[in-house]
């Protein structure tokens, strides 16, 4: 038995292959899409991820714009931020911010399933939601991935 095939590959910056991913966000619902997304942009979906190495995609979502939210999500679920300063909470239904930018309630969404670390704002900045179909990344020759058979 060899046993050069059992080494364990750790993939690192210069070993890993980065490729362009095009997902349309058109009829998703905005959970199930940001937990692909965020998959997709970890690496988690290939043989060779690693905990510690941004090995995942480079991700544009189009079509920000036409995403689901279930239930009375849209008037509950509530967006919260602090000023810094006292008594400084504000606040934002899922239609207030839907209305004022709707990339934003997809790179919360993908953002919040990211590690809380140094790798996770570094995956973060691996992302581009658009609203439109019209996104300025055509020369990367981004492939497209149905999510509904991706799993």
């Amino acid at each position: 038995m060899d046993t050069l095939s059992y080494k364990t590959v750790s993939a690192n910056k210069a070993t890993v292959n980065k490729e362009w991913v095009l997902v349309d966000a058109d009829g998703e619902t905005l959970g199930r899409l940001a937990s692909k997304v965020a998959i997709l942009l970890r690496g988690k979906h290939k043989p060779n991820f690693t905990p510690h190495v941004d090995c995942g995609d480079n991700v544009i979502v189009i079509n920000a714009e036409k995403i689901n939210l279930t239930g009375n999500k849209w008037t509950d679920k509530s967006y919260i931020r602090h000023t810094g300063y006292p008594g400084g909470q504000r606040s934002l239904t899922a239609t207030e911010l839907f209305e004022k930018d709707p990339t934003r309630i997809v790179e919360k969404s993908v953002k919040g399933m990211l590690p809380k670390n140094k790798l996770g704002a570094q995956l973060f900045r691996n992302l581009t939601v658009v609203t439109g179909a019209e996104h300025a990344h055509e020369a990367q020759k981004p492939k497209t991935i149905n999510l509904k058979e991706f799993n």
